[in-house]
């Protein structure tokens, strides 16, 4: 299973990759979790305490193993295209609650300069956890989606925008459906995500068609009160996860 978790920051979409991660380590199955948010606080959400997370550089800054791997030089005018990336999952990810991390971060490219390299080497990484790894694969992106390549998201089971009830986020999985469209990808589906009443409830139904609609996540404290204490919303919140439980059973008869 290969699963791709976007959208815009703050709509709980990291709450909703964590979650579904740990509902797959618990049927015994080998998860890894790639963090591609340039915000990256997945691991919290897995239940990772702040000393190992303090502990942990995202690929796209360990610049000696880019250009190690890349054989990119000062200039960064030649290097490899298909660099060596099936040993990073397991030398540089962490483990916990059965969920391997690996902190792949983003590309920086606001006054940088060329950063081609370490966009090559994100881009071969994501190829290679979904191509090539028997794993349960979930990624929790940013809404843009430049690290995925045709062939990436052609072999991907699930594509989910996490949205909010509100216009800009409907607009960012319109965003997101066309992006992907544009990649061969026809299927994108959605999860509502703080949903408070049924007027809520009414605008989801209104604005995403239902054959895109995969559930609904309930606005609830416990995800707050999970969050202020820097621990894992699958720990603090049954009400929650009974939730995501539901989404991913239609996720997994997809």
């Amino acid at each position: 299973m290969k699963i791709a978790v976007t959208g815009k920051g703050g709509v709980g979409k990291t709450t909703f990759a964590a979650t579904l991660a740990r509902l797959y380590a618990d049927e015994g199955k080998h998860v890894l979790a790639a963090d591609v948010d340039p915000d990256a606080n997945l691991g919290l959400a897995l239940g990772f305490d702040e000393e190992t997370l303090d502990s942990i550089v995202p690929i796209s800054k360990m610049r000696k193993l880019v250009e190690e791997r890349t054989g990119a030089n000062s200039q960064n005018q030649f290097y490899k295209l298909n660099p060596k990336v099936d040993d990073i999952p397991e030398k540089y990810g962490k483990v916990c609650n059965g969920v391997r991390l690996l902190v792949l971060g983003t590309v920086e490219t606001g006054g940088g300069g060329c950063v081609c390299p370490e966009h090559v080497m994100l881009k071969r990484i994501i190829n290679n956890l979904v191509l090539h790894r028997d794993d349960v694969v979930i990624l929790d992106m940013e809404a843009g989606l430049e690290h995925l390549g045709r062939g990436t998201t052609e072999s991907m089971d699930a594509f989910v925008v996490v949205i909010e009830p509100g216009a800009r986020s409907v607009q960012t999985y319109k965003n997101v459906k066309r992006l992907a469209s544009d990649l061969g990808v026809n299927q994108v589906m959605v999860v509502a995500n703080k949903v408070r009443n049924e007027d809520d409830e009414e605008f989801i139904k209104s604005r995403i068609p239902e054959e895109d609609l995969l559930g609904m996540v309930h606005y609830n404290t416990e995800v707050i009160d999970a969050d202020r204490q820097g621990k894992s919303p699958y720990d603090f919140s049954q009400t929650v996860t009974r939730e995501i439980i539901k989404i991913k059973e239609k996720i997994d008869q997809k």
